[in-house]
């Protein structure tokens, strides 16, 4: 799991056509550590969305209050403006298919309404340094189906030329989102074994993080997603 964001003043944009959701967002963000601005979005069209001007930030907290055609077109525009930023999608519930549609779009946090209210600020310096916000479960079942498809298969089988028989099985404990000592219980080795492992593992892949490794799996364009 990727470390908390050390920014002294993360830069987040609330976006939602609501007042009074914005509000309480930003009555739950009120605190050190977090420069916030409000965007209060004037339709929930997807041709509007599509062309709205955003303000600048790390990560931008979106009110998915909406119909996937407009959440997709907001997804869109955010990414286009601001390439390296982040995004957490609040919305009263999340189906399966929904999720995946919002994870592929580009979406790294998935909250609930009442789960905003607990998690959203401990989620956004998370999600800002690299990470996932997303039950875990639902992560992992994401990152398989991916894994399962044509290219995913193409994507496992490289890896797997050249990569040992340990760090195969540490890669596919990544892909699970388990933690160092959760892969040392499963594979009955110990957490400095692991870290080794998951070094490695970095190394070969080129990446940085074990998120960014998860990202390869499913967001890259040469695997096909």
């Amino acid at each position: 799991m990727a470390k908390p964001s050390k920014n002294k003043n993360l830069s987040v944009c609330l976006m939602s056509a609501h007042p009074l959701v914005l509000g309480e967002f930003e009555k739950l963000l009120a605190r050190p550590g977090f420069q916030i601005v409000t965007k209060q979005l004037e339709s929930n069209l997807a041709p509007e969305l599509r062309r709205v001007v955003l303000p600048k930030a790390n990560i931008y907290v979106f009110d998915a209050h909406t119909s996937q055609q407009a959440a997709a077109s907001l997804i869109s525009n955010i990414l286009e403006q601001s390439p390296g930023a982040r995004l957490i999608v609040v919305g009263e519930k999340f189906s399966e298919a929904h999720s995946y549609s919002l994870l592929r779009m580009g979406a790294k946090g998935l909250l609930t309404y009442s789960e905003a209210r607990e998690q959203l600020p401990e989620a956004l310096p998370l999600v800002a340094a690299g990470g996932f916000w997303v039950p875990r479960v639902l992560l992992s079942n994401f990152v398989d189906s991916i894994l399962n498809g044509a290219h995913g298969r193409q994507f496992k089988n490289a890896a797997a030329a050249d990569l040992s028989h340990r760090e195969q099985e540490t890669l596919e404990s990544l892909l699970e989102n388990l933690s160092n000592k959760e892969i040392a219980s499963k594979l009955n080795i110990s957490e400095r074994t692991v870290k080794f492992h998951v070094s490695n593992l970095l190394s070969k892949f080129g990446v940085r993080r074990r998120a960014d490794l998860i990202l390869l799996c499913y967001q890259k364009r040469e695997i096909g997603v």
